[in-house]
């Protein structure tokens, strides 16, 4: 349990320190590396609600990584039970 806390603090700490694609890129490292990491979208959530600008491409839609890590948690989910290793934090 503490590699995951101490991950997700990293994680939150980097939206504020860092560039978001590191967030972006880290958010994908903690989804494959964890069970079910819902950190990751409520920190990209955070992340929009701050940083994010209104996309006309999505009828300005605000939070697009947030639902798009969404999805991509999702099909992880679905994909990790095919996979016979992975991390049971």
């Amino acid at each position: 349990m503490a590699p995951r806390i101490s991950f997700s603090i990293i994680l939150f700490l980097s939206l504020f320190f860092m560039p978001f694609w590191f967030s972006a890129l880290g958010a994908l490292v903690g989804m494959a590396m964890f069970r079910t990491y819902w950190e990751a979208v409520v920190i990209l959530m955070i992340s929009d609600a701050m940083f994010g600008a209104n996309v006309a491409k999505f009828m300005n839609f605000t939070f697009v990584s947030s639902a798009s890590v969404f999805l991509i948690l999702v099909v992880f989910h679905f994909l990790k039970k095919k996979i016979r290793f992975y991390s049971e934090y």
